[in-house]
């Protein structure tokens, strides 16, 4: 599972710059859509529902990888 769970959350992050950008600046609803869609992405590539243990490594990955692009983040650069 841990292959799925990179390959969901990096193309979540990757195809969906302006609701990580909303994350950085805590804008409301941006970590929801984020945390659905990371979830469903797995799910697809699974082929089956996650266990409520498995949402939460999905979650804890995705988190993990918006810290990462907010500590690499240039000073001011909200973008």
């Amino acid at each position: 599972m841990g292959a799925a769970v990179r390959r969901a959350v990096g193309t979540v992050v990757a195809a969906n710059p302006e609701r990580v950008a909303a994350w950085q600046r805590n804008e409301r609803g941006s970590w929801g859509f984020l945390s659905g869609q990371a979830v469903v992405t797995c799910q697809r590539l699974l082929g089956r529902q996650l266990t409520e243990t498995e949402r939460r490594v999905v979650w804890d990955a995705l988190w993990r990888s918006l810290l990462a692009t907010r500590m690499t983040q240039a000073p001011g650069d909200q973008s």
